[in-house]
């Protein structure tokens, strides 16, 4: 018995259309859009499977679902695996300190560092978080973090080159232009 893609409405065809021939798109989206528009296009399962090289079981997959759920059954259901650690909650308080200097919250250093970070939320907020996993959110949300000593920019300490001194004795003092 053959399968056919049901009658497609007129916003459904814009959509297919839009999405079978999509650069920007996921590439799942695009091939399942594709078999869904080859099957409003008359041609059969065999056919598609091998035009959009899939399985023909992959095709009446798609099918099926598309007939069933619309233009939203094309996406990905959600997988099982385990729960998030963290809640959105948790996330946005860690986003929200580390994007806060640290001398606005009365700490007495200028920049956070991972250790500092996790120290304060724990000791302030009672968020028990690994100093790896703080890492990974930081990395995931686009955070990224700066050297506390730059050679642009402002130092850390304002008093720093006084505090260091000379870099080493066989280094010339520079004269000063008037």
């Amino acid at each position: 018995m053959a399968l056919h893609v049901r009658e497609l409405s007129d916003d459904e065809v814009a959509a297919i259309k839009r999405l079978a021939h999509a650069r920007t798109e996921p590439a799942r989206r695009v091939e399942r859009a594709r078999i869904v528009w080859l099957a409003a296009a008359g041609k059969r399962a065999p056919a598609i499977a091998r035009e959009a090289g899939v399985a023909t079981a992959t095709v009446r997959f798609w099918l099926k679902r598309f007939n069933t759920r619309g233009v939203p059954g094309l996406d990905d259901d959600p997988r099982p695996g385990p729960k998030p650690t963290y809640t959105p909650a948790e996330v946005g308080l860690l986003l929200a300190t580390v994007l806060t200097k640290p001398q606005e919250l009365g700490l007495p250093f200028a920049n956070w560092t991972l250790d500092r970070l996790v120290l304060y939320l724990a000791e302030h907020h009672g968020l028990a978080m690994k100093r790896s996993r703080v890492d990974e959110i930081l990395i995931a949300e686009g955070v990224r973090w700066r050297t506390q000593e730059t050679w642009f920019g402002e130092r850390v300490d304002p008093d720093f080159a006084t505090k260091r001194g000379r870099s080493s004795r066989s280094t010339p003092r520079h004269l000063r232009a008037v």
